[in-house]
């Protein structure tokens, strides 16, 4: 198959999966837990992913890396490598009950960081599997056996495979003041990727900083999102990730179980009722909340 073939196949692989499976359910509200995805592609070969190295920490895999150590026995050219990464945005009725909270996350909300995230589990796999009965070698770096949490000296706890950072190298959005991803559907997402032994051309990045959709990094507006975060964690010099994970960890997990009756970290109260929370603000102008 040639890029143009690939690139259909995982975009229509995503978008049906996403619009037909009964996977995608909010269990507790019989709707759907995402709308309809955005898709980028990226090259291994990109400089990024050995940048993030740097960045991150020597943990973080590059995506010749996690390819090397799912498959020891083959080797790979990361020339010939591609990274598919999509965007699941939160539905309508989701957004609109989490902007009226302001100290703890909707029920909604809770129930889409559980039920949702294992959709997006579910969605690496069967998008994995998709290409691995096309004879093509696969894998979803995020549902991997080795993936985990380490301490980065530059950004605190963080993971060896950087679905957020996946999606930069993609073209598909760039960091805001709070650490979240402002994507062309918002902030209010979820981020999957699956890597490929089978080259698909690249999505031009259309942003020239890593910062660049955001009002505040971009014109020195806005701030909303200071505003909506209960815990204190977001200021002017960005996200104290410290104090976001304890109101996390103190407060919002354990509101979470009691809802779940299952062990869960959501919050994001600072991806809502923002001027980022549906669209890209420096291409929409969307005046500040």
């Amino acid at each position: 198959m040639n890029s143009d073939q690939l690139r259909k196949m995982a975009e229509e692989a995503v978008e049906r999966i996403v619009d037909l499976s009964p996977e995608n359910n909010l269990q507790g509200f019989s709707e759907k837990s995402w709308d309809t995805p955005l898709l980028g592609f990226a090259s291994a070969n990109d400089p990024l992913f050995k940048s993030y190295k740097k960045l991150i920490g020597e943990f973080h895999w590059t995506p010749i890396e996690i390819m090397q150590i799912v498959y020891p026995d083959e080797s790979f050219d990361e020339n010939e490598l591609s990274v598919i990464s999509w965007i699941l945005p939160q539905t309508e009725n989701t957004l609109a009950d989490q902007r009226r909270e302001d100290k703890l996350p909707s029920s909604r909300w809770v129930h889409s960081r559980h039920y949702g995230e294992k959709f997006n589990e579910y969605l690496r796999a069967a998008v994995r599997d998709t290409f691995l009965v096309a004879g093509i070698h696969a894998v979803a770096p995020a549902i991997t056996t080795g993936f985990d949490y380490r301490e980065s000296e530059n950004f605190g706890l963080a993971s060896n495979w950087s679905e957020r950072h996946a999606a930069f190298a993609a073209g598909l959005g760039t960091f805001g003041l709070s650490d979240g991803f402002i994507t062309e559907k918002g902030k209010a997402v979820r981020i999957g990727s699956v890597i490929i032994n089978a080259m698909i051309e690249p999505d031009l990045r259309k942003y020239n900083s890593h910062t660049a959709n955001c009002l505040w990094y971009a014109e020195g507006t806005c701030g909303a999102c200071i505003k909506r975060c209960p815990a204190d964690a977001i200021s002017h010099d960005g996200h104290d990730k410290k104090a976001c994970f304890n109101y996390i960890k103190t407060v919002t997990a354990p509101y979470a179980e009691k809802i779940l009756g299952a062990y869960e970290t959501p919050c994001g109260l600072c991806q809502v009722k923002i001027p980022c929370e549906r669209r890209n603000p420096m291409v929409a102008k969307t005046p500040c909340a």
